[in-house]
């Protein structure tokens, strides 16, 4: 019979290695002591006292929003922006289990924990911004199948459920808890057609959201089509968020990945590919919301020009980019379209939600700097988040005793003659699109090969 003693001391290892990475706590805590952390501190000191003042003050006393702006920055980017971010998990999850892409397994797990914490903190936003956030429970209490909020707020609970049951795959590596994660992976087929049925069906409905709302969102926005531009790009947003994420993260968490590196260059590319492709099809579907409502003529004033530089300096030029770099093998034009990219998705969604809302009333909405404040914490919280997680869970590589578990029978393996790159077609299913060997095989220029 073990010990107390020796019980303690077990539990004390565990935490040591588990949570403290190997430190005892003195080393561990002048190792917080870094200039990331302490602009962490200071962003989270200002931003969570603001997030109690507004449970506690109310909206009126933290935002500027009214009857006539019933949302803001908090819908505009923390959620609508959040959700589509987050894409890249359901795009490669479906990639990987369902079209048997498996040399892009790598970016799977650093794909599902980004959406996992991207919709954990879009459902914080909306619950800052609801008036009465106790209230959610409505959605499930009453069945307005009828509205598309209904579809949004259900779709949304039940992907974060399945990104839940996702992430719970590295995280039963770390606890070594062999038996659930076995039961676990019998079960990945059917999570990832679910995450790919409920991501397709709210990422769509966020669009339709605004079908309600002709009169208030600028012509050259608003479009009959939304729900269809809404989650095309989306599908542009997550293998974007895949290209600059995984850039990243493979950079910052170098030391985390065990066993044989992937060649993180070559699977950019094949992102790049997939990339120009459904940019070109985003591209020419806007053109064909603004030749729909005959609107050709609003090109030429004000809003004409805001509306191309969205959609040419941050939808077309990326496209380009990614064709050019995919094509002759520049690692760098692939990274710089999907930074782009990004940037553009955001600026489409706070130009519907918020620039293009309302935009012919004299009185325009400004964020407060308190709804400022709240946006960057939570950002700053999922970065944070993301880190803390990075540093200690199989997240980058796959636990080597797991491992044989998660090999999938009859896979191809990389090197054997065909990459793969993703794609959508008209906005409504992802293709795989193969690449010649002797294409993909380009030298990669600007940049140093992984190993």
């Amino acid at each position: 019979m073990a010990k107390p003693g020796a019980a303690m001391l077990s539990k004390g290892s565990w935490f040591r290695e588990k949570i403290l990475m190997g430190m005892d706590g003195r080393s561990y805590l002048r190792s917080l002591l870094t200039p990331f952390n302490l602009v962490v501190v200071a962003i989270l000191a200002v931003g969570l006292p603001v997030i109690v003042h507004r449970f506690t003050a109310g909206l009126a006393a933290t935002t500027r929003l009214s009857q006539v702006q019933p949302w803001g920055l908090w819908i505009g980017f923390d959620m609508m922006t959040g959700i589509v971010l987050a894409a890249g998990g359901f795009t490669i999850s479906a990639a990987v289990h369902l079209f048997g892409m498996h040399e892009y397994r790598p970016i799977v797990r650093p794909a599902i924990l980004t959406a996992f914490i991207g919709y954990l903190l879009a459902v914080f936003g909306l619950l800052t911004d609801l008036g009465k956030p106790w209230n959610i429970v409505m959605a499930i209490r009453y069945q307005g199948s009828a509205s598309a909020l209904f579809e949004v707020a259900w779709c949304v609970m039940m992907y974060t459920t399945v990104l839940l049951l996702e992430f719970l795959l590295p995280a039963f590596e770390w606890l070594g808890w062999r038996r659930a994660h076995e039961t676990l992976m019998k079960s990945m087929l059917g999570l990832t057609v679910l995450s790919v049925v409920f991501s397709t069906m709210h990422q769509s409905a966020l669009g339709s959201l605004f079908l309600i709302a002709p009169a208030k969102l600028h012509p050259l926005w608003y479009s009959p089509y939304i729900f269809i531009f809404f989650f095309v790009s989306a599908i542009a947003a997550g293998v974007s968020m895949l290209v600059v994420e995984g850039a990243l993260s493979h950079r910052v968490f170098r030391h985390r990945i065990t066993g044989a590196h992937a060649d993180m260059d070559r699977l950019q590319l094949g992102l790049g590919k997939a990339g120009a492709i459904v940019l070109f099809a985003y591209f020419f579907l806007k053109l064909q919301g603004v030749a729909e409502g005959r609107h050709w003529d609003l090109l030429f004033t004000g809003w004409g020009a805001w509306f191309l530089v969205e959609i040419v300096g941050f939808v077309l030029v990326p496209s380009f980019l990614y064709g050019y770099g995919a094509r002759h093998g520049k690692l760098g034009f692939v990274r710089a379209g999907a930074v782009m990219t990004v940037v553009g998705i955001v600026l489409n969604r706070l130009n519907v939600s918020i620039i293009a809302y309302n935009w012919n009333r004299p009185n325009h909405y400004v964020p407060s700097w308190m709804e400022i404040a709240v946006s960057l914490t939570l950002v700053t919280l999922g970065v944070v988040a993301f880190r803390w997680i990075a540093n200690r869970m199989p997240i980058l590589s796959e636990d080597p005793r797991f491992a044989a578990e998660e090999e999938p029978s009859g896979m191809q393996r990389p090197g054997s003659g065909r990459h793969f790159g993703l794609a959508a077609a008209g906005g409504a299913a992802l293709v795989p699109v193969a690449m010649d060997a002797e294409q993909a095989d380009l030298p990669i220029r600007g940049t140093a090969r992984s190993r």
